[in-house]
């Protein structure tokens, strides 16, 4: 199984980002623990963990609407 994250912008459309690909769901939130500053910096507002073909979940980057 091969986990890795795709990227969304505001609007929901595909943006670009970096094709890492992870062994475990563990490795994939590590690294997006570490990496999501610089995503969101360049225009990443949501992320998508996929197992293989499957979404596991969605996350948001942006911080809580006050």
């Amino acid at each position: 199984m091969a986990w890795s994250w795709r990227y969304e912008g505001r609007n929901g459309d595909a943006v670009d980002g970096p094709a890492e690909s992870f062994t475990s769901q563990a490795d994939a939130e590590s690294w997006i623990g570490q990496a999501w500053r610089e995503l969101a910096a360049s225009g990443v507002t949501t992320v998508v963990l996929v197992e293989d073909d499957r979404v596991d979940y969605r996350m948001s980057l942006q911080p809580p609407a006050e």
